[in-house]
């Protein structure tokens, strides 16, 4: 069980943003040079992150982004869910009729699993922007 890529990018990106405490834009380019992320890939990131009102851009020579919260407000699942993504335990859909694996029935830690999921999404529910920068 792994975060995707491009969940750990985004917390990365947005608390390298969130750590300058300024309200002028950050450029992706800047970011990717002190955080070694790819530009093109940080590109595809803000996009989602614009299109659910996480950044907003800002043009012109001096351009780039700027966070649309505080980061006292920005829980981490917020940006899980705008890049349509969160952290899966279990390797079956658990509201499907079908079980784990294709079969009929639940796998044997079925539950087990789906608790630790349960545990995992709750702490990311409660972890704000603020809490990476402060340590």
């Amino acid at each position: 069980m792994r975060l995707n890529t491009k969940s750990r990018y985004a917390v990365m990106a947005l608390a390298d943003m969130a750590s300058f405490k300024a309200n002028k834009p950050i450029s992706l380019r800047d970011i990717s040079l002190r955080q070694s992320i790819s530009l093109m890939y940080l590109e595809q990131i803000f996009l989602k992150l614009k299109k659910h009102n996480i950044v907003q851009s800002v043009r012109g020579s001096s351009g780039g982004y700027i966070l649309s919260k505080n980061p006292n407000n920005l829980k981490l699942s917020e940006i899980f869910l705008a890049l349509d993504e969160n952290v899966k335990t279990i390797g079956c859909d658990k509201d499907s009729k079908k079980g784990c694996n294709g079969r009929s029935s639940k796998c044997i830690t079925h539950n087990l699993w789906d608790e630790l999921d349960l545990h995992i999404n709750a702490f990311f529910e409660n972890k704000k922007l603020e809490d990476l920068i402060r340590n």
